[in-house]
Formats: C-alpha cells, sequence, structure tokens
C-alpha cells in the first residue's frame, strides 16, 4: 500500500468525522472573521474592492462584538482550548486578516492595541518577495521589520497565505486557471494530467516551503496555514500538518468546533459591511439562501465541432447570468438517448469513455461568469459498460426467477462490493478533476418491490438485516414488503453518503441534492414500490429535489396536485427549508412546451404556497424554452444570494 493510499484511507475517516452533524456546545463554540484590506472612508467609496473594508466600519464592528459580548481570542486560546488546558469563552471570536496589506501596520495594528485585541495575519511568500504575477495585488504590503514589530507584540499570530499557491494553473484542455492549491495540473503539450503522486507531492513540497519563508524572516515557524481563495482538500490540509500547521482556515460561513481546527470556517468580509449588515451577517451567518434552481443538460451543448461548442457555452452562460439566479443542476455524463444510463462521462475518469472533457470547463465558465453554484448531476447506479460483469447488476423477481432487471435505468446493484467500488472511483475521479459546488444524485437510485433479487443482495438482507432470503416469504404481505423496502431506502441512503464523502476527500465543502419521485411524498405506503422516504432523504441530502411534475404524473387538476404535493413537504420540520420544488418545462408525454401562462402560473402558486426553493428542468438555450422574458420577471431572484 503506498503512501497516497494510505493518507486516503486515513483522511476518508477524517472527512467523515469532520462533517457528522455536531450540537450546539459552549465550551469551543467560536466564529472566526476575515478581513482584507483596512482602507480610509475615500477609499471605500464605490466603485471599490469588494474586499476592502472602510476603518470606520471595522471599527464599529469591533465596537458591536464588545456590546453583544463577544470575546476575542487568539490563535493560542483556541489551541489551549483542543488540549484541555483553557475553555474557550462563550462568544469567542477570531480576527483573521489576510495578505499582509501594509494597512494592516498603519490602521488595523493600532486599533488592536487600543482594545487590546489578539489577531492574525497572513502573508503570502511571492509577494513579500516581491515577485509579480497575474495575481500579484497592486496595493502595498508591509515589509519585513513590520512583520517583525507586529509579530513581536504579542498581540498578532503570524500565519501563512502559501509561498507561491496564491495563483492558478492550468486546470483543463479548455485553458481554465484553477486554484494551484486543490488543481490537479494539466500538462497541455503531453495532454494529460497530474497523477496522485506527483499531486501530492508537489503540495506537500509547497506546505514545507510555505512554513520555511516565514521562519526566515521573522524567526517563528507558522502553525497557522490561511488557503488561497478559501480552497483546499484533504491532502492540502493532511501536507500542512505534517509542515507544522495543524490550524488551517477556509473562507465558508459557519461556526467553529475545536473539532474543525484542521479546516476553520471563516465569515468573509465583503463590500464594506456597515454594523447593521455585520450584525445581519454574524448573526443570521448567511442564512440557507433561497435557491432558484436550472437543470442544464450537457448533452444540449456539446458539439463535434468545439468552436461550435464554446458559442453554446457562451450562449447558455449568458441566458443564466440574465437570469438572475443561484443555483445550476449540470450534467456531468452522456445521455443522447434520454434513458437516463451513463454510457460516458465529460470528465476524466478510470471507468467509462470520455465524451469530451467538458464538465470542468462549463461548470467554471458557469461559477465565474455567472455567479452560480454549480452541482454534478450524476446517476447513482445507473452506469452501462460492456466490460461490466452482468452480474453487478440488479436484478428483479419475474416468470419465477431472478433475472437482471428490464427496467429503463440499468442499475448496478447497491449489495454488490465490486458494483460500489467502481460507482465510488467514478465520484472520486469527478473530484479530482472538476471544480464544482455540489452534487446532484440522479432519480436512478429506486428499488423496486420486485428487486433488489441478486444473490449478494439477498445474501445482505439475511446477514445485515436479519430478512428472509427467500423472494416469496419478503413478498408475501405488505408489512415484509415494507420492511425490505425501508432497509433498502437506508441502503441507498448510505451508499450515496459513501460516494458524497468520496468526492468531499477534494472537494470538502460541497452540498448534496437528490432527485426525488412525487409519489412517495403523496402516498408515503408507495415507499414499498420505490425504495424513497421523504424523511430519510431530508436525513441524508442538504437538499431534496422533488419532480414536482403535474404533467409527467398525468394528474387531472395541476394546481390542486402541486398544492397537494407542498402541504404533504410542509408536514415535515424541514420539508420546506431543505426542498427544491422542480417544474418540468417539456410535457415529455407529448413532447410540447409547456405553455409559459401554465408555466408562470405554476411558478407564481408555488411561491404563493411558501415554497422556498424553486428549479425546472430542462432549460433550452436555443429554443429560448421556458422564455427569458417571463424567467427575469417571475423566476430571478430580488437580489442575488
Amino acid at each position: 500500500m503506498n503512501i497516497f493510499t494510505r493518507l486516503k484511507i486515513a483522511v476518508l475517516l477524517s472527512v467523515i468525522l469532520a462533517h457528522a452533524p455536531f450540537a450546539y456546545s459552549k465550551d469551543g463554540h467560536f466564529v472566526v472573521l476575515n478581513y482584507h484590506d483596512i482602507v480610509g472612508a475615500e477609499g471605500a467609496k464605490p466603485p471599490f474592492d469588494s474586499m476592502d473594508v472602510a476603518v470606520d466600519h471595522f471599527e464599529e464592528h469591533l465596537e458591536w462584538l464588545k456590546k453583544e459580548g463577544y470575546k476575542i481570542v487568539s490563535v493560542q486560546n483556541v489551541f489551549d482550548a483542543a488540549a484541555g488546558k483553557e475553555p474557550l469563552p462563550d462568544k469567542a471570536a477570531l480576527l483573521t486578516f489576510d495578505d499582509g496589506y501594509l494597512t494592516f501596520y498603519t490602521r488595523v495594528f493600532p486599533i488592536l492595541k487600543k482594545y487590546h485585541y489578539p489577531a492574525t495575519v497572513a502573508l503570502v511568500g511571492t509577494w513579500m518577495d516581491g515577485s509579480v504575477t497575474a495575481n500579484t495585488p497592486g496595493k502595498p504590503l508591509m515589509n519585513w521589520e513590520q512583520v517583525r514589530e507586529v509579530a513581536n507584540s504579542g498581540l498578532v499570530e503570524i500565519a501563512s497565505h502559501t509561498y507561491d499557491l496564491h495563483d492558478g494553473i492550468l486546470a483543463n484542455p479548455q485553458g481554465n486557471t484553477q486554484a494551484a492549491a486543490i488543481t490537479r495540473l494539466y500538462d497541455d503539450p503531453m495532454l494529460i494530467y497530474e497523477n496522485d503522486e506527483q499531486y501530492h507531492a508537489r503540495i506537500r513540497a509547497a506546505m514545507f516551503k510555505s512554513a520555511e519563508f516565514i521562519f526566515q524572516y521573522v524567526g517563528i515557524r507558522p502553525r497557522v496555514l490561511v488557503w488561497p481563495y478559501g480552497e483546499y482538500n484533504e491532502t492540502s490540509v493532511f501536507a500542512a500538518k505534517e509542515a507544522g500547521m495543524p490550524m488551517t482556515m477556509g473562507l465558508v460561513d459557519g461556526f467553529n468546533t475545536l473539532a474543525n481546527l484542521s479546516a476553520l470556517r471563516r465569515l468573509i468580509m465583503i463590500d464594506n459591511p456597515d454594523v447593521k449588515k455585520f450584525a445581519e451577517m454574524l448573526t443570521g451567518l448567511r442564512d440557507k439562501p433561497t435557491r432558484r434552481v436550472v437543470h442544464l443538460d450537457m448533452d444540449y451543448l456539446y458539439d463535434k465541432d468545439p468552436e461550435q461548442t464554446e458559442r453554446n457555452i457562451s450562449s447558455v452562460v449568458k441566458r443564466i447570468d440574465d437570469m438572475r439566479i443561484n443555483t445550476v443542476y449540470l450534467q456531468a455524463y452522456d445521455d443522447p438517448d434520454g434513458d437516463g444510463n451513463a454510457e460516458a462521462l465529460y470528465f476524466p475518469n478510470r471507468h467509462l469513455p470520455v465524451k469530451q472533457d467538458l464538465f470542468n470547463r462549463v461548470a467554471w465558465q458557469l461559477k465565474k461568469r455567472a455567479g452560480v453554484k454549480v452541482y454534478a448531476w450524476l446517476p447513482i447506479m445507473a452506469f452501462k459498460n460492456k466490460d461490466i460483469d452482468e452480474s453487478w447488476y440488479v436484478q428483479e423477481w419475474k416468470d419465477g426467477k431472478a433475472q437482471v432487471s428490464s427496467h429503463i435505468y440499468t442499475r448496478l446493484s447497491p449489495f454488490n462490493q465490486e458494483a460500489r467500488q467502481y460507482v465510488a472511483e467514478i465520484y472520486e475521479d469527478l473530484g479530482k478533476y472538476c471544480n464544482f459546488d455540489g452534487i446532484l444524485f440522479h432519480d436512478d437510485g429506486i428499488l423496486s418491490d420486485f428487486e433488489d433479487v441478486s444473490p449478494a443482495a439477498l445474501a445482505y438482507g439475511k446477514q445485515v438485516w436479519g430478512i428472509s432470503d427467500d423472494f416469496n416469504k419478503l413478498h408475501a404481505t405488505s408489512k415484509s414488503r415494507m420492511e425490505w423496502a425501508k432497509h433498502k431506502t437506508e441502503l441507498m441512503g448510505q451508499f450515496t453518503d459513501e460516494l458524497t464523502n468520496r468526492v468531499r476527500f477534494y472537494r470538502p465543502t460541497i452540498k448534496t441534492a437528490r432527485n426525488f419521485y412525487a409519489l412517495p411524498l403523496l402516498q408515503p405506503d408507495s415507499e414499498e414500490w420505490y425504495a424513497q422516504s421523504f424523511k430519510s432523504f431530508l436525513a441524508h441530502y442538504d437538499y431534496v429535489a422533488i419532480e414536482a411534475m403535474p404533467f409527467m404524473e398525468e394528474a387531472k387538476n395541476p394546481n390542486q396536485w402541486l398544492t397537494d404535493l407542498v402541504k404533504a413537504a410542509a408536514k415535515e420540520p424541514d420539508g420546506l427549508k431543505k426542498t427544491v420544488f422542480e417544474l418540468q418545462a417539456v410535457n415529455w408525454k407529448n413532447q410540447q412546451k409547456i405553455p409559459s401562462k401554465v408555466f408562470v402560473e405554476q411558478l407564481n402558486l408555488l411561491k404563493q404556497l411558501g415554497v422556498k426553493h424553486i428549479g425546472y428542468y430542462p432549460d433550452n438555450v436555443f429554443e429560448n424554452q421556458p422564455r427569458l422574458e417571463d424567467l427575469k420577471q417571475h423566476f430571478s431572484l430580488p437580489e442575488l444570494q
């Protein structure tokens, strides 16, 4: 077993623990605030750098924190609390400043001394050395004499912002550059990506160099690593710890506990917030925003002609930007016949053909030009390849015997360990090579009341669940069928948790959503036919993407059907908070577009019923379906979130 494999096994365990829910506890519960350049009042007038904060606003923030009973603590205080020496005070807060701007010395440092508040400042090695790159700021930085002065004050912790990773490197064949710390370098002449060993060696060397440059000039070794752009993964976190920096900091909103030291959440200050907005940000911690979601088919964008593909991408990015929405579910697999099975993928991977290495390109363009969060939309089990052993697939009971399922989704069995590993490696490769914000699990994750009766599934049920391995007994009564179904529901939830953790090794902050059929919500007993449960989905995923598609369900009264669906979801405590209601833009029964009047009426009905998150499928940029004018008026967010 090589070092990378051992590292991956060890850190996968830490990923699972780090993302486990924790109960609120006063002890060790703290917030980290992040600032960049603190400018004079004249420098904070529009247009200005979005990360600049006026010095008067900064001091108002400190006054508010003091008034509200927050205690400003140091990195040492946090380490002491983690070691069990001295607990953190209630409402503890850390102050951090990125990039080492001169204003930290001229404006922040005097204020810290005035209040006797500790803080952390993170320095970029190449910037301090005077190297000029595309990302070097056009602002003055502290010099080393000033750094030593603040370090010797006893108030300031000197952290590394890496030596040379505050930069982008080539991330795909189309020429996009992405954060150096988490990106697999694409070698354009060789047309290949870094492998695991090369990537690990590069990051490990960068972490040791990151620590060394501060020791060389300040005489202390940093204990804290602040990730450029807030981007990190478990490999880089492990390498930072090896280099003597066990505390690292990202840019995800949220509170921290002492279990989070390897990757602290930080609340970044943007758009020069006054004290009122600062208070709202801190007390609400930017509550989960309203989601407006569009499903995009990559198959619509792909063209054999690369130039046409780029024109298609530009068109859809502009359309999404014009919509003023915040989320896209982007297809990551090839499905030209629309049967929902993946026979090729749009990203490099070790198992299926690559239709084109396109997902990372489109996701990045959407993120950077349209400002949306991008979820990778992939099947859970519906992967087809001529090299896959037939015994790996789900089997159904038909004509008195077990045989490969006749369902349109040709699904790998979640009971087969080799099949599970096959799928997990596909998700792992997605995480390695692509930059995205979440996963949308496809609606192929179903097992009927006649499935799965493969030998592996029946043996698992008997050994693990203690139920019969005889189909006739499993299927004999409604009680036995429902017991079997509930076990299968939970098994698939656990399987998707495993897939999520495979991705989180490389993309620790991703969110999850899973497509959910409407019938198991409207008729909970139908879990028996689907192995899907609304309660189970709410427990396993950040969002439940329910197919709120009355024409697909042949509802006699579509509006009443939608009303009943919303009411059923609202019965659960987080039902509306965590559910995306996905409308249809096409009636697949007759292959006709949903008329604009009907689509808008359903949109507005959902909003009137108190629905928070709304999406639709599919979006067709070439036919302007749904109409952009309607989307701007009825679907857009009043303020981008």
